[in-house]
């Protein structure tokens, strides 16, 4: 391959490599099964040769017949082969695609991320949903032809060679034309296929955009332009469809050369073949080789090849193509306030004269916010329910970027580097949806702290440490009900709360200095809460955590309140004096604990 080919390639290759060798059981089980096919195809042509030889055409009946009961005991043997084969191929498919669904989810979260402004990845629905079955169907037919092309080939070329050698000098020149013939189509269908997918995105895209505005354009009667919009698209993808139909066209006749041309060679070799003393049951046996066994076994590969095969590497092409950064001229994403050239700054965090607002012309969620937060303080955050909380969380956690000032974690640009991967060493953030996934409870424990920390030594938490953790958060009662750590969570058994419990439990296990809790606490009951709450604070590090209930900012060394037209921080002491609205909170929460 050269070109856009060996460029997919060469993308793709590394990863392919990776994922088989991380499943060489599966692969040694299919190929155990397909050495069955292999004798399978063996006994077919062999036992058809003995019996004319051995058998028929020398008057022994029963010697002949037992030679095709052979033959007919490995079609057996096939057939049992196939069934095994078809039980492997799912260990081998079926962690394809959930490696393909997980790629495309983490993709289009770290476009969402490193450019916010950006209107929404719509193409990544495509990349889920279409494009990930294609990927595992192309895969799973891919593997089941080549497998069965490989072995059936082995059986076919030894039965051949056992009977008389010069049959594979007949049959096998026209093989290989047919087969280069093939080969050369492969390159411009991969470049179609690559085309045909973009146009397909950019479709998917078009139409998301115009999906969501559908009845401001019938209101505003731009049905016409925005059928212009799309109609370009719709005809690319007509153009490139029948442009794929004439390059499968010459494929078909690539294949009727490779499947019909060493049949006619063997046909027209016979005389020749006959004269120097090949038998008819060995000239019999070859042609139940070629035509039986190795023709349709090639066609089937080459039809997989064709479409399936460059159909799976554009596709594959695709997710391994990395995240491109946030454009450096756009200020609503990048401002430049976030540069940060100076020294560090001994402060936990810092928002210096910070101004947010969603969208332009919208009134500001925070307006010139100034907070500095020490190393090792415990922040709480209170206010009305949209209010500015969660942005304040957002822009602590790099997921936002402030229309104006400047916000720093650490002493450093509060935004992650751009195609940065894997847990934030500088911050961990909990929202209120706890993301617990399907996999063990150990691994939904420690997949915050997967990746080193700040620290040259950082590890992976052990067993002590987790189940230190798992004691000071009191979760012993739900890792027991689960069945203990290497047990399988399934997100949909638990409640919001024992999902919240398990998060929580994680972030204490991170490394990162800096944690932030968005209403982390708000499906727990009060005494669970003050737990974690008091643990994570205990934890080395600075706590901020966005207060469900002010018995969570009381607990705090210092509380933030947002009214929405000033922000005022003090301690819980002083802040009924400094804050109407602090005061009111303090006081319906004393006439509730009253009653």
């Amino acid at each position: 391959m050269t070109g856009a080919g060996a460029g997919a390639w060469r993308r793709v290759a590394p990863e392919a490599r990776r994922f088989l060798r991380g499943r060489k059981g599966a692969l040694g089980k299919l190929a155990a099964w397909s050495l069955l096919e292999s004798a399978h195809t063996f006994l077919g042509g062999y036992g058809v040769a003995r019996a004319l030889d051995d058998g028929f055409l020398a008057g022994r009946t029963a010697t002949g017949l037992a030679w095709l009961a052979a033959a007919g005991a490995g079609a057996l043997l096939g057939g049992f082969a196939l069934r095994g084969v078809f039980a492997g191929l799912a260990d081998l498919v079926e962690p394809l695609r959930d490696g393909l669904v997980r790629r495309a989810v983490r993709q289009a979260l770290e476009r969402a991320v490193a450019d916010p402004a950006r209107a929404p990845d719509t193409g990544a629905v495509s990349r889920l949903t279409q494009q990930t079955e294609m990927a595992r169907d192309s895969f799973a037919g891919l593997v089941l032809t080549a497998r069965s092309f490989v072995f059936t080939a082995v059986g076919a070329l030894a039965g051949m060679a056992a009977l008389a050698p010069v049959l594979l000098l007949i049959v096998l020149p026209p093989l290989l034309l047919g087969a280069a013939a093939f080969l050369a189509t492969l390159r411009p269908m991969a470049s179609v296929q690559r085309r045909s997918l973009d146009t397909d995105e950019a479709l998917s895209d078009r139409l998301g955009a115009l999906g969501e505005g559908l009845r401001d354009i019938v209101a505003c009667g731009g049905q016409a332009a925005a059928q212009a919009r799309v109609e370009p698209l719709i005809a690319t993808q007509e153009r490139l469809a029948r442009r794929l139909a004439r390059w499968a066209a010459l494929r078909t006749l690539a294949l009727g050369a490779a499947g019909r041309l060493p049949v006619i060679a063997l046909l027209a070799a016979t005389p020749w073949l006959l004269g120097r003393g090949i038998t008819a049951g060995t000239l019999a046996g070859g042609l139940t080789y070629v035509v039986q066994a190795l023709l349709p076994a090639l066609n089937s590969l080459m039809t997989a090849v064709g479409s399936a095969g460059t159909r799976l590497l554009v596709v594959l092409e695709r997710f391994c193509e990395p995240v491109s950064p946030a454009p450096a001229d756009r200020p609503a994403t990048t401002p430049r306030a976030l540069v940060h050239t100076g020294p560090q700054s001994a402060a936990a965090a810092e928002l210096r004269g910070v101004t947010f607002a969603y969208g332009p012309g919208a009134a500001p969620v925070l307006d010139a916010l100034d907070l500095v937060v020490r190393p090792g303080e415990h922040l709480a955050v209170v206010g009305p329910s949209g209010i500015g909380k969660s942005t304040l969380t957002a822009l602590l956690a790099g997921m936002l970027s402030p229309g104006a000032g400047t916000v720093l974690v650490a002493g450093a640009a509060a935004g992650r580097e751009p195609g940065a991967t894997g847990p934030d060493p500088r911050r961990t953030l909990l929202p209120q949806q706890a993301y617990v996934f399907t996999g063990t409870v150990r691994e939904n424990l420690t997949h915050l702290s997967a990746a080193p920390g700040p620290g040259p030594d950082a590890r992976a938490p052990g067993d002590a440490q987790v189940l230190r953790a798992v004691s000071v958060l009191g979760l012993e009662g739900l890792v027991e009900r689960l069945g203990g750590l290497d047990a399988e969570v399934s997100p949909r058994h638990l409640s919001r709360g024992e999902s919240q419990h398990l998060a929580l439990a994680a972030a204490y296990l991170s490394p990162a200095p800096l944690l932030l809790l968005d209403e982390a606490t708000c499906h727990l009951d009060p005494r669970t809460e003050e737990r974690a709450e008091r643990a994570l604070a205990d934890r080395p590090g600075t706590l901020v955590v966005v207060a469900h209930r002010v018995s969570s900012a009381a607990r705090a060394d210092r509380v933030l309140v947002l009214d929405g037209t000033r922000a005022v921080c003090g301690t819980h002491a002083e802040l009924p004096a400094r804050s109407p609205l602090y005061r009111d909170l303090v006081g319906r929460w004393n006439r509730t604990t009253d009653e």
